[in-house]
């Protein structure tokens, strides 16, 4: 937990599994747990270009992880 990408992963990581758990427990889930991998994957490998010091790369990654979210787990956002 040394650097900015180490903090905004595990903030990802545990709201994705704030959206899963939420979702699993439904009686019919929008999603599966399969349409968490891609970003899973993508937070890891954001902190893993932004430890490596390659930060457009970690920070194009995180934002095409933001945008997968919105777009196919579409989380209901309260104002």
């Amino acid at each position: 937990m040394e650097t900015v990408y180490d903090w905004v992963t595990i903030l990802g990581f545990a709201g994705l599994v704030t959206l899963f758990l939420q979702r699993s427990s439904l009686e019919s889930p929008p999603d599966t747990i399969w349409h968490y991998l891609p970003p899973s994957i993508g937070a890891a490998a954001c902190n893993y270009f932004g430890n490596e010091g390659q930060d457009a790369i970690a920070i194009a990654i995180g934002l095409a992880t933001i945008a997968y979210v919105i777009l196919v787990l579409k989380p209901k956002l309260r104002a």
